[in-house]
């Protein structure tokens, strides 16, 4: 009885919003319908963005830059306390999501779900986010925001905690 009533919730607050839009009295449809066109609008704006960071993306995994990269910057990490195995998914972590994705699972195919390296790139994925793609979708849909020399520094400070924190996290927590 109860999954039946917990499936007819959503149903039921959609037809009540619906409702509450056709029959209010303060221009509810309206207000929607005008932030309906306005979310199209910054949309459409984003889409240019979206194509550069996408191509670019998808140059830099093609053209093996990342594994150059990691190949030399591994050592290095290993002696400041973070896994080698996750220099992949640093390097992807902040211009996509989904390359960031596909290198936690190649990370997990490698060195299996309970490894010290699992367990610190997990923490990065569930608290960090995709700097350069959050900051040109933010910057580029608000046209009035003039003043974001700091934007990109303080975000790779906050990315560069982000990854050395989650090591120290997973350090105390795997013993």
């Amino acid at each position: 009885m109860t999954d039946f009533i917990s499936s007819l919730i959503i149903p039921l607050i959609l037809l009540c919003a619906a409702f509450l839009l056709a029959k209010g009295r303060g221009g509810y449809f309206d207000a929607f319908t005008k932030g309906a066109f306005d979310g199209l609008k910054t949309t459409v704006n984003l889409i240019p963005t979206m194509v550069l960071l996408m191509t670019a993306l998808s140059m830099l995994t093609a053209s093996g830059a990342t594994e150059l990269i990691s190949k030399y910057i591994s050592p290095v990490c290993e002696k400041i306390g973070v896994p080698a195995e996750i220099v992949p998914l640093i390097l992807t972590r902040p211009v996509s999501g989904s390359a960031a994705n596909a290198s936690f699972a190649a990370l997990l195919d490698s060195c299996g779900a309970d490894s010290f390296a699992a367990f610190a790139a997990s923490v990065i994925m569930g608290s960090s986010d995709t700097v350069i793609y959050i900051i040109s979708v933010y910057f580029s849909g608000a046209p009035h925001v003039k003043r974001t020399r700091h934007a990109v520094p303080v975000s790779v400070a906050v990315m560069l905690f982000c990854i050395f924190f989650s090591c120290y996290v997973a350090r105390k927590f795997i013993g």
